[in-house]
């Protein structure tokens, strides 16, 4: 397992050792000693795997809960999506800052976003298939949202074709009047 640095400190970019050859290939995605000893220095108990399929130009997000806050191991099983990670947490020296990242079946990425970080993800191929474990459950009562497209925030999104959002992503918050950690 490689572990790369962001310009967040508590986010980061995993690439796991990848074994192929021309029959396929096998990769270790998930091992826990490994993953709090290089990644988080704590215990990191997950308690919820989800999975998602979305077609291109699909943003979901960015999404957040206050209560039953989630650190989210994220990856991408099949397609590329370009992920992203906002700091929350308003006694950070990071707050309002964001990290964006390919995640790919060919890179075979993963990206850890911790608690106190808005989370979403913008579909770059013509179907992707996102696969994530959660630290907490969710918690549909305390999860919001803040506008993809925040001036604010500036994130630079990859699009290729218009973002198509649900109902609640188009309702999201401005990161001004969003609630905070």
């Amino acid at each position: 397992m490689n572990v790369i640095e962001t310009k967040i400190p508590d986010v980061k970019i995993i690439e796991p050792q990848v074994f192929g050859d021309d029959r396929g290939f096998f990769m270790e995605t998930w091992q826990q000693k490994k993953f709090e000893a290089l990644v988080t220095g704590k215990p990191t108990p997950f308690v919820q795997d989800n999975h998602s399929k979305s077609g291109q130009g699909t943003l979901r997000g960015l999404h957040y809960q206050t209560e039953n806050t989630q650190g989210k191991l994220v990856r991408v099983i099949y397609g590329e999506v370009y992920d992203v990670a906002v700091d929350m947490r308003q006694d950070s020296p990071t707050f309002a800052q964001w990290v964006g990242v390919i995640l790919s079946d060919v890179n075979k990425r993963q990206l850890w976003v911790p608690e106190g970080f808005a989370h979403g993800f913008y579909v770059m191929s013509d179907v992707a298939e996102f696969v994530y474990k959660c630290t907490d459950y969710y918690n549909p009562s305390a999860e919001h949202s803040v506008i993809w497209n925040d001036a604010d925030l500036g994130i630079e999104w990859p699009l290729m074709v218009e973002p198509r959002l649900s109902a609640k992503d188009m309702s999201a918050s401005l990161f001004a009047d969003a609630i905070k950690f």
